[in-house]
Protein backbone atom coordinates (compact mmCIF):
# COMPACT_ATOMS: atom_id res chain seq x y z
CA UNK A 1 0.00 0.00 0.00
CA UNK A 2 2.80 2.38 0.87
CA UNK A 3 4.35 2.03 -2.65
CA UNK A 4 1.21 2.97 -4.62
CA UNK A 5 1.50 5.74 -7.20
CA UNK A 6 -0.98 8.35 -6.00
CA UNK A 7 -2.23 11.67 -7.31
CA UNK A 8 -0.17 13.54 -4.73
CA UNK A 9 3.00 11.91 -6.00
CA UNK A 10 2.07 12.81 -9.59
CA UNK A 11 1.44 16.45 -8.66
CA UNK A 12 4.70 16.55 -6.71
CA UNK A 13 6.61 15.24 -9.73
CA UNK A 14 5.01 17.83 -12.03
CA UNK A 15 5.90 20.63 -9.60
CA UNK A 16 9.48 19.32 -9.32
CA UNK A 17 9.82 19.26 -13.13
CA UNK A 18 8.45 22.80 -13.43
CA UNK A 19 10.81 24.02 -10.72
CA UNK A 20 13.71 22.34 -12.50
CA UNK A 21 12.78 24.07 -15.75
CA UNK A 22 12.73 27.43 -13.96
CA UNK A 23 16.30 26.85 -12.76
CA UNK A 24 17.35 25.88 -16.30
CA UNK A 25 16.11 29.15 -17.83
CA UNK A 26 19.39 31.07 -17.14
CA UNK A 27 21.37 28.27 -18.79
CA UNK A 28 19.10 28.50 -21.84
CA UNK A 29 19.80 32.22 -22.18
CA UNK A 30 23.54 31.75 -21.82
CA UNK A 31 23.87 28.86 -24.29
CA UNK A 32 21.43 30.17 -26.91
CA UNK A 33 22.77 33.72 -26.93
CA UNK A 34 26.37 32.54 -27.05
CA UNK A 35 25.60 31.27 -30.57
CA UNK A 36 24.02 34.50 -31.85
CA UNK A 37 25.54 37.56 -33.56
CA UNK A 38 25.79 40.60 -31.32
CA UNK A 39 22.86 42.36 -33.06
CA UNK A 40 20.52 39.41 -32.50
CA UNK A 41 21.36 39.34 -28.79
CA UNK A 42 20.29 42.98 -28.48
CA UNK A 43 17.07 42.62 -30.48
CA UNK A 44 15.70 39.32 -29.14
CA UNK A 45 17.43 37.52 -26.31
CA UNK A 46 14.69 34.89 -25.85
CA UNK A 47 14.66 33.43 -29.35
CA UNK A 48 16.65 30.48 -30.60
CA UNK A 49 19.64 31.30 -32.81
CA UNK A 50 18.70 31.81 -36.48
CA UNK A 51 22.27 31.06 -37.50
CA UNK A 52 24.80 29.28 -35.29
CA UNK A 53 27.60 31.79 -34.81
CA UNK A 54 30.49 29.51 -33.76
CA UNK A 55 32.90 32.34 -34.54
CA UNK A 56 31.95 33.76 -31.11
CA UNK A 57 33.75 30.84 -29.50
CA UNK A 58 36.80 31.19 -31.75
CA UNK A 59 37.11 34.92 -30.98
CA UNK A 60 36.51 34.42 -27.26
CA UNK A 61 39.07 31.60 -27.17
CA UNK A 62 41.71 33.88 -28.67
CA UNK A 63 40.90 37.03 -26.69
CA UNK A 64 40.67 35.13 -23.41
CA UNK A 65 43.96 33.35 -24.01
CA UNK A 66 41.80 30.44 -22.92
CA UNK A 67 44.51 27.83 -22.47
CA UNK A 68 46.38 30.15 -20.11
CA UNK A 69 43.40 31.16 -17.96
CA UNK A 70 42.12 27.57 -17.97
CA UNK A 71 45.47 26.30 -16.68
CA UNK A 72 45.46 29.01 -13.99
CA UNK A 73 41.96 28.03 -12.83
CA UNK A 74 42.88 24.34 -12.92
CA UNK A 75 46.10 24.86 -10.95
CA UNK A 76 44.36 26.95 -8.27
CA UNK A 77 41.49 24.47 -7.94
CA UNK A 78 43.73 21.38 -7.71
CA UNK A 79 46.24 22.97 -5.32
CA UNK A 80 43.52 24.38 -3.05
CA UNK A 81 41.74 21.02 -2.89
CA UNK A 82 45.00 19.25 -2.12
CA UNK A 83 45.90 21.45 0.84
CA UNK A 84 42.31 21.45 2.14
CA UNK A 85 42.09 17.65 2.06
CA UNK A 86 45.52 17.07 3.63
CA UNK A 87 45.42 19.62 6.43
CA UNK A 88 41.70 19.49 7.25
CA UNK A 89 41.52 15.70 7.34
CA UNK A 90 44.41 15.58 9.82
CA UNK A 91 42.92 18.42 11.88
CA UNK A 92 39.49 16.76 12.02
CA UNK A 93 41.07 13.44 13.01
CA UNK A 94 42.92 14.98 15.93
CA UNK A 95 39.84 16.92 17.05
CA UNK A 96 37.78 13.71 17.09
CA UNK A 97 40.35 11.48 18.76
CA UNK A 98 41.58 14.01 21.35
CA UNK A 99 38.98 13.82 24.11
CA UNK A 100 39.49 17.23 25.67
CA UNK A 101 37.34 20.32 26.05
CA UNK A 102 39.79 22.35 24.01
CA UNK A 103 39.08 20.06 21.04
CA UNK A 104 35.38 20.93 21.19
CA UNK A 105 36.20 24.63 21.50
CA UNK A 106 38.48 24.53 18.45
CA UNK A 107 35.92 22.56 16.44
CA UNK A 108 33.11 24.97 17.28
CA UNK A 109 35.39 27.88 16.36
CA UNK A 110 35.88 26.41 12.88
CA UNK A 111 32.13 25.86 12.53
CA UNK A 112 31.33 29.39 13.73
CA UNK A 113 33.82 30.83 11.21
CA UNK A 114 31.63 29.49 8.40
CA UNK A 115 29.00 32.18 9.03
CA UNK A 116 31.39 35.17 8.90
CA UNK A 117 30.72 37.18 5.69
CA UNK A 118 33.77 37.59 3.49
CA UNK A 119 33.01 41.29 2.96
CA UNK A 120 33.42 41.99 6.68
CA UNK A 121 37.06 40.84 6.69
CA UNK A 122 37.99 41.74 3.11
CA UNK A 123 39.97 44.92 3.87
CA UNK A 124 42.01 43.60 6.84
CA UNK A 125 42.64 40.37 4.91
CA UNK A 126 44.14 42.26 1.95
CA UNK A 127 46.28 44.40 4.27
CA UNK A 128 47.58 41.31 6.08
CA UNK A 129 48.18 39.47 2.80
CA UNK A 130 50.15 42.44 1.50
CA UNK A 131 52.34 42.46 4.61
CA UNK A 132 53.17 38.77 4.08
CA UNK A 133 53.72 39.09 0.34
CA UNK A 134 50.75 36.92 -0.61
CA UNK A 135 49.19 39.33 -3.11
CA UNK A 136 49.53 38.74 -6.86
CA UNK A 137 50.48 35.13 -6.20
CA UNK A 138 48.66 31.91 -7.01
CA UNK A 139 50.07 30.25 -3.90
CA UNK A 140 48.96 33.20 -1.79
CA UNK A 141 45.44 32.66 -3.13
CA UNK A 142 45.67 28.94 -2.33
CA UNK A 143 46.60 29.75 1.28
CA UNK A 144 43.55 32.01 1.55
CA UNK A 145 41.29 29.28 0.18
CA UNK A 146 42.72 26.99 2.85
CA UNK A 147 41.62 29.48 5.48
CA UNK A 148 38.15 30.10 4.07
CA UNK A 149 37.41 26.47 3.18
CA UNK A 150 38.72 24.78 6.33
CA UNK A 151 35.51 25.37 8.34
CA UNK A 152 33.20 23.36 6.11
CA UNK A 153 35.86 20.79 5.24
CA UNK A 154 36.71 20.05 8.87
CA UNK A 155 32.99 19.93 9.71
CA UNK A 156 32.34 17.24 7.07
CA UNK A 157 35.44 15.19 7.95
CA UNK A 158 34.64 15.46 11.67
CA UNK A 159 31.21 13.85 11.29
CA UNK A 160 32.57 11.03 9.14
CA UNK A 161 35.60 10.18 11.30
CA UNK A 162 33.40 9.75 14.39
CA UNK A 163 31.94 6.64 12.75
CA UNK A 164 35.28 4.91 12.21
CA UNK A 165 35.90 2.28 14.93
CA UNK A 166 38.79 3.14 17.25
CA UNK A 167 39.61 -0.59 17.46
CA UNK A 168 41.09 -0.48 13.95
CA UNK A 169 43.59 2.13 15.05
CA UNK A 170 44.40 0.34 18.30
CA UNK A 171 45.15 -2.86 16.39
CA UNK A 172 47.50 -0.98 14.04
CA UNK A 173 49.30 0.65 17.00
CA UNK A 174 49.77 -2.78 18.63
CA UNK A 175 51.34 -3.96 15.34
CA UNK A 176 53.88 -1.15 15.65
CA UNK A 177 52.31 1.57 13.49
CA UNK A 178 52.92 5.19 14.51
CA UNK A 179 50.08 7.68 15.03
CA UNK A 180 50.99 9.33 11.74
CA UNK A 181 51.03 5.96 9.99
CA UNK A 182 47.69 4.99 11.53
CA UNK A 183 46.04 8.02 10.00
CA UNK A 184 47.49 7.70 6.50
CA UNK A 185 47.42 3.90 6.23
CA UNK A 186 44.22 3.05 8.13
CA UNK A 187 41.98 6.09 8.55
CA UNK A 188 42.53 8.17 5.41
CA UNK A 189 41.67 5.37 2.92
CA UNK A 190 38.34 4.97 4.78
CA UNK A 191 37.60 8.67 4.18
CA UNK A 192 37.29 8.24 0.40
CA UNK A 193 33.49 8.85 0.16
CA UNK A 194 33.57 12.11 2.11
CA UNK A 195 36.85 13.18 0.47
CA UNK A 196 35.25 12.91 -2.98
CA UNK A 197 32.27 14.94 -1.74
CA UNK A 198 34.55 17.63 -0.30
CA UNK A 199 36.59 17.86 -3.51
CA UNK A 200 33.42 18.28 -5.59
CA UNK A 201 31.89 20.96 -3.36
CA UNK A 202 35.14 22.91 -3.00
CA UNK A 203 35.84 22.68 -6.74
CA UNK A 204 32.45 24.22 -7.54
CA UNK A 205 33.22 27.09 -5.17
CA UNK A 206 36.86 27.72 -6.10
CA UNK A 207 36.46 27.40 -9.89
CA UNK A 208 33.57 29.89 -9.98
CA UNK A 209 34.93 32.34 -7.40
CA UNK A 210 35.39 35.87 -8.66
CA UNK A 211 35.72 38.23 -5.70
CA UNK A 212 38.79 36.81 -3.93
CA UNK A 213 40.88 36.26 -7.11
CA UNK A 214 39.94 39.76 -8.30
CA UNK A 215 41.45 41.19 -5.10
CA UNK A 216 44.56 38.99 -5.03
CA UNK A 217 45.54 38.44 -8.68
CA UNK A 218 46.37 41.75 -10.39
CA UNK A 219 48.78 40.38 -13.02
CA UNK A 220 46.91 39.58 -16.30
CA UNK A 221 49.05 36.44 -16.65
CA UNK A 222 47.50 35.05 -13.44
CA UNK A 223 43.83 35.60 -14.31
CA UNK A 224 41.32 32.81 -13.85
CA UNK A 225 38.40 32.16 -16.25
CA UNK A 226 35.88 34.31 -14.26
CA UNK A 227 38.39 37.18 -14.09
CA UNK A 228 39.24 36.99 -17.80
CA UNK A 229 35.55 36.89 -18.72
CA UNK A 230 34.92 40.07 -16.72
CA UNK A 231 37.20 42.06 -19.00
CA UNK A 232 34.73 41.68 -21.89
CA UNK A 233 32.65 44.26 -20.00
CA UNK A 234 34.34 47.64 -20.40
CA UNK A 235 33.29 51.11 -19.30
CA UNK A 236 31.58 51.92 -22.60
CA UNK A 237 31.15 48.59 -24.38
CA UNK A 238 29.79 45.20 -23.37
CA UNK A 239 30.78 42.40 -25.72
CA UNK A 240 27.89 40.08 -24.89
CA UNK A 241 28.51 37.71 -27.79
CA UNK A 242 32.08 37.00 -26.68
CA UNK A 243 31.33 37.15 -22.95
CA UNK A 244 28.56 34.55 -23.19
CA UNK A 245 30.75 32.25 -25.27
CA UNK A 246 33.49 32.65 -22.66
CA UNK A 247 31.01 31.82 -19.89
CA UNK A 248 30.03 28.61 -21.68
CA UNK A 249 33.70 27.62 -22.04
CA UNK A 250 34.13 28.25 -18.31
CA UNK A 251 31.02 26.27 -17.37
CA UNK A 252 31.51 23.18 -19.54
CA UNK A 253 34.62 21.73 -17.79
CA UNK A 254 32.91 22.06 -14.43
CA UNK A 255 29.68 20.50 -15.72
CA UNK A 256 31.60 17.52 -17.07
CA UNK A 257 33.40 17.10 -13.75
CA UNK A 258 30.17 17.49 -11.76
CA UNK A 259 28.10 15.00 -13.79
CA UNK A 260 30.94 12.49 -13.67
CA UNK A 261 31.21 12.72 -9.87
CA UNK A 262 27.72 13.73 -8.68
CA UNK A 263 26.76 10.25 -7.43
CA UNK A 264 29.44 10.57 -4.75
CA UNK A 265 27.96 13.76 -3.25
CA UNK A 266 24.87 12.23 -1.64
CA UNK A 267 26.73 9.01 -0.86
CA UNK A 268 29.47 10.83 1.04
CA UNK A 269 27.18 13.19 2.96
CA UNK A 270 24.68 10.48 3.95
CA UNK A 271 27.50 8.14 5.02
CA UNK A 272 28.83 10.79 7.35
CA UNK A 273 25.41 11.61 8.80
CA UNK A 274 24.47 7.96 9.37
CA UNK A 275 27.79 7.21 11.01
Amino acid sequence: MGNRYTGKIFIGEILAILLGLVFLVPFYYVFSNSLKPFADILTNTSSLPKVLEFQNYVNAFEKLDYLKVFSNSLMITIASNAVLVVFCSMAAYMLVRTKKKISNVIFMTFVAAMIIPFQSIMIPLMKTAGNFGLLNSIWGLVIMYLGFGSGMTIFLYHGFIKGIPVELEEAAIIDGCSRFGVFWRIVFPLLKPITVTIVILNSLWIWNDFLLPSLVLQDPELRTIPLATFFFFGQFTKQWDLALAALVMGIVPLLIFFFAMQKHIIKGITSGSIK
